[in-house]
């Protein structure tokens, strides 16, 4: 049986259908969160720190909510970088996902976010599919995600390292709608989210040419998340130390 994920709070023994049906639903509500309060607010103001302030806002609020209804289930990842990350470890001796579940979950995520995605427009009535123009290629938006994907893979894996998951839908909500802010990108930080928004020329997308390389970043900051952890958070030291 697989241990408890990083993601959230530690998962039932349900079915692999369930948990990649909880990793697609998630996703996709997530997607269809992020996408549809940006164009929300782009039809309610012109002023972007106002549509940044209601997108950021929007997402703190669903992801919070999402990772407590889906956590118990399949560890509300809703993320490859995550996903990956987790599996990484668990070969490594630490508690994670099987390969087998890997294989369900980061298909059933990047479907997911298509989805979120077509349904965002679908409701704003705009079409359900059109190639984003948003173009963010350059190089101080790539060293954002690098590190806003490091960041949310040492807060989630560090929480597991500390037993302190219980505080995942506040702190991973928490970091998200930070990040926004902080980092040069908004902090897409999610592989999956990334190929999601490449579908809606809204205020949320991203150019498909900018896509690649942005999953690229993200990796790459998982790869920093996971050293920082190992880093910081050693296993078997004591408090006194």
């Amino acid at each position: 049986m697989p241990q408890p994920a990083p993601g959230a709070a530690a998962p039932q023994a349900s079915p692999l259908i369930a948990k990649a049906a909880a990793e697609l639903v998630g996703t996709a509500a997530l997607v269809a969160v992020v996408v549809g309060s940006g164009i929300q607010a782009t039809g309610l103001t012109k002023d972007v720190g106002l549509q940044l302030l209601a997108n950021s806002t929007a997402t703190v609020f669903g992801l919070g909510v999402l990772i407590a209804l889906f956590g118990p289930v399949s560890g509300a990842h809703f993320n490859p970088a995550v996903t990956l990350a987790e599996w990484w470890t668990a070969r490594r001796g630490g508690a994670g996902v099987t390969l087998r579940e890997t294989a369900a979950y980061v298909p059933a995520q990047i479907v997911g976010a298509i989805a979120g995605a077509v349904l965002a427009d679908a409701m704003f009535g705009e079409p359900l599919v059109k190639w984003s123009t948003h173009d963010r290629s350059a190089g101080h938006l790539l060293l954002g995600e690098v590190v806003a994907t490091a960041g949310l893979i040492l807060l989630i894996f560090g929480l597991a390292r500390t037993d302190r998951l219980r505080f995942a839908p506040v702190a991973v909500a928490s970091y998200i709608g930070a990040a926004y802010w902080f980092t040069s990108s908004t902090s897409f930080a999610n592989p999956a989210v990334t190929i999601g928004r490449a579908f809606t020329d809204s205020f949320a997308g991203i150019a498909p040419g900018s896509v690649p390389a942005f999953i690229g970043v993200q990796l790459v900051g998982a790869v920093v998340g996971l050293a920082l952890v190992a880093l910081i958070f050693l296993p078997g030291r004591s408090e006194s130390e």
